[in-house]
């Protein structure tokens, strides 16, 4: 898939007031600090198009940004930030729930994991919820630049079996780094792939 354009739309805190289309949207969720933003940039190459913050846990908004005018990637708050208030936990559930639950144009959404990290348990419990509620997504997992390839692939084959413990079958898995452009092309292939079944289904 070739980006042509992509564009920052809007910010919003309830998905209520997210963008009145029909357009298939691509969401994008993780822990705080696990690359988010810069995936984002990395995928759209717009090096300033998901604004990184270096104050982990900040962001509790809705960010729509509109690719090549035709489907959108939506860039969820981070998860996980052991220095929220109970107030901002409960506040950020609402919005992520709300959104995953409520929004009818979501039609994937990805998971980002720190491929460097152990199976944490917030991802786990996370990824646990998604499935008892039929969430249609995939896992994604960065930061692969900070491992050796073997090391790489060894842990993401780790990380798996640990999901088998209870998961009979995975969702799909992309091994990613924003800092050398990996996995990019297999990640807009799989969007590209999901936006021509809905494209078929449509006119049939």
């Amino acid at each position: 898939m070739n980006i042509r354009t992509a564009e920052f739309e809007i910010s919003n805190s309830d998905w209520r007031k997210c963008p009145a289309t029909d357009k298939p949207e691509y969401a994008f969720i993780g822990r705080s600090n696990v690359g988010k933003s810069s995936l984002i940039n990395m995928l759209t190459q717009r090096k300033g198009l998901a604004k990184t913050s270096q104050t982990p846990g900040k962001t509790l908004l809705i960010n729509h940004f509109l690719v090549n005018g035709q489907w959108y990637i939506v860039d969820l708050p981070g998860y996980g930030y052991a220095r929220r208030s109970k107030d901002s936990r409960e506040q950020l559930e609402r919005i992520i729930k709300g959104y995953i639950m409520g929004r009818q144009q979501m039609t994937n959404l990805f998971v980002l994991i720190d491929s460097r990290l152990k199976p944490q348990r917030i991802d786990l419990e996370f990824i646990g919820w998604l499935g008892e509620n039929g969430v249609p997504f995939s896992l994604v997992f960065t930061k692969l630049d900070k491992l050796g390839r073997v090391a790489g692939t060894t842990a993401v084959e780790a990380y798996k079996q640990e999901l088998l413990k209870s998961w009979e079958e995975l969702p799909p898995v992309f091994m990613t780094s924003s800092e050398d452009g990996r996995g990019r092309d297999e990640l807009l292939d799989y969007i590209e792939q999901i936006n021509r079944s809905l494209t078929q289904d449509d006119g049939q």
